[in-house]
């Protein structure tokens, strides 16, 4: 019984849900009344950019507002998006996000520093690529790093996989 269970560390995105929220927050934006008018329009813009348009500042802001919104309803994590700040692109303002996929080296290093300071003892933490890999010989310890990581307020979504 001295097998090791371990979990992985993950921030992805489900692109399919983002997908499904950028569809209908384009499809509100073409039918609310606050936007007739506006050129308001919602956008994939490459892999992972999202972009956002319209004729006046207030209204790509309700544009980012709206498919915010349909984020959160479709359990999109708000920190997995980095909005920029709206700029004029002749007589459009235009918004830029993207979407974080996968771990960088510094939030890596600052969720094993977590572990190591704050975890159980015996728990061992690797980075391997843009994922955490968190192991130990006791299930009870990695349900309390899974707990004492689900209390820090990162400023990046994580997510739990691989759990054996």
């Amino acid at each position: 019984m001295a097998s090791e269970s371990s979990f992985d560390v993950v921030s992805t995105v489900d692109r399919q849900e983002v997908d499904n929220a950028l569809n209908q927050a384009a499809k509100e934006i073409s039918q609310r009344f606050d936007f007739r008018g506006t050129n308001a329009a919602i956008r994939w813009a490459g892999e992972l950019g999202i972009e956002m348009e319209a004729s006046a500042e207030e209204r790509v802001k309700a544009v980012l507002d709206v498919f915010k919104d349909k984020l959160v309803k479709r359990k999109v994590s708000l920190k997995a998006l980095d909005a920029g700040e709206p700029r004029a692109s002749g007589s459009m303002y235009k918004i830029t996000a993207t979407l974080q996929d996968g771990l960088t080296q510094e939030q890596a290093k600052k969720i094993t520093k977590v572990i190591r300071d704050e975890g159980p003892k015996g728990v061992k933490a690797q980075v391997q690529g843009d994922e955490v890999r968190v192991s130990s010989k006791k299930k009870d310890d990695l349900q309390a790093v899974m707990a004492t990581l689900r209390e820090q307020d990162f400023d990046f979504a994580l997510q739990f996989t691989n759990y054996r």
